[in-house]
Formats: C-alpha cells, structure tokens, sequence
C-alpha cells in the first residue's frame, strides 16, 4: 500500500506521540483504509531508520531515461536551429538509439517536457507572389464597388500534382509543455510548397 507524505507525517507523529501500534492506528483512523500489514512495515522502517520518507537511491536504478539517453532524445526529436524538418520520429529514435518506443515517449513527454503539435499544409509565397497579389487586388477593388465584392469566384483548370505526397502525420512539431500553439513561428509549423510545382493538367 503506498502512503501519501500527509499520511506517513501523520501515523508517525501518532506513532512518537502516543505509542500506537499498527492495529491500533487502523482502528483510530478507519476512514483511511490502511492495512495492518502494510503499517507494520512502515512503523519497522520508522524504527529501523528514523524516518518513514524514501531514502534517496534506493529502489531500481533507471537504465532507460538516463542523463545520457535524455540528452540524445533531446537532440534528436527537435530540429536542428534554423533547419526545420531535420528532427527525428519516435521510431527512427528508438531504432538508432536503441531505446524501447515506451521509454522514448516517456523522456519527451515527463524528462524534457515537451508536446507536440501537428504540421499543416500550406502555399508557399515568394516575394513577387505576395506583390502580385496586393496589385490585383487593389484594381479588383478599384474596379467593383464593395458590395459587388463578395459576389466575385475564380475558376482555374484542375491540376494534378506529381510532385512526391508528404506524409504530415509523421511530421510534427515539439515544444515546451508551456509553450501555446499561437507563439510558435509559422515558418515551423506550415510546410511549404512551391507554387508551380511538377504538374499535369486537365
């Protein structure tokens, strides 16, 4: 049975105060749900030891989430300064690194705090692409008056790209636990396309 640190301060003040033993103390306290046995043993390590806390280095060691392991997944799952898309997945990590996948999400997620956020697809805007548009739209404007505006489509002929598909579902973004979507650049979290890319139409 596991002891919340409430608990252990209060069965071992009880304890030096008035002497209870462990069938004692589930008798004073039934509304805790503490078992004889698991008591008995917390009152011999209070004996033994002088304290009921956890002493430090005790229990397994970590083989997994090591300093080491921490500082190689933390190289690896976020990219590079100034070279988006040069992080790693969770499987390219625990194949190069040779971690197991549960060990690997629990450093990204409980050691360096970090979550994760999902790329979207995007057109990419050249210089001249974004002075172009201001210019037509401005004789558009020029052109209509404004409540004709919102009655004006475009149609284009249908494109068939041939250019190799992107798989966004493995491509993602990691930040800080704190870190809001809304703060993060855009240019790491849209990926970009030209706008004439290889294509065929129809």
């Amino acid at each position: 049975m596991v002891f919340s640190s409430k608990d252990r301060i209060l069965i071992e003040h009880v304890h030096r105060s008035k002497g209870y033993g462990a069938r004692k103390l589930v008798k004073e306290f039934p509304e805790k749900g503490w078992k004889v046995c698991s008591l008995g043993h917390l009152l011999k390590k209070l004996k033994d030891t002088g304290t009921t806390n956890r002493q430090a280095g005790s229990g397994r060691p970590r083989t997994a989430r090591t300093p080491e392991n921490v500082d190689v997944v933390g190289d690896m799952i976020c990219s590079q300064e100034n070279a988006p898309g040069t992080h790693r997945t969770v499987r390219q990590i625990l194949r190069e690194a040779g971690i197991l996948k549960s060990s690997v999400v629990r450093i990204i997620h409980s050691d360096l705090q970090l979550k994760c956020f999902k790329k979207k697809r995007a057109q990419e805007l050249t210089a001249a692409n974004r002075l172009n548009r201001v210019q037509h739209s401005q004789l558009l404007l020029d052109k209509f008056s404004e409540h004709e505006v919102g009655f004006i489509f475009f149609t284009d002929e249908k494109l068939f790209t041939v250019a190799l598909p992107m798989n966004l579902q493995n491509d993602r973004v990691y930040a800080p636990v704190a870190t809001k979507k809304r703060h993060i650049s855009a240019s790491r979290l849209l990926r970009m396309r030209p706008t004439f890319s290889k294509s065929v139409s129809e």
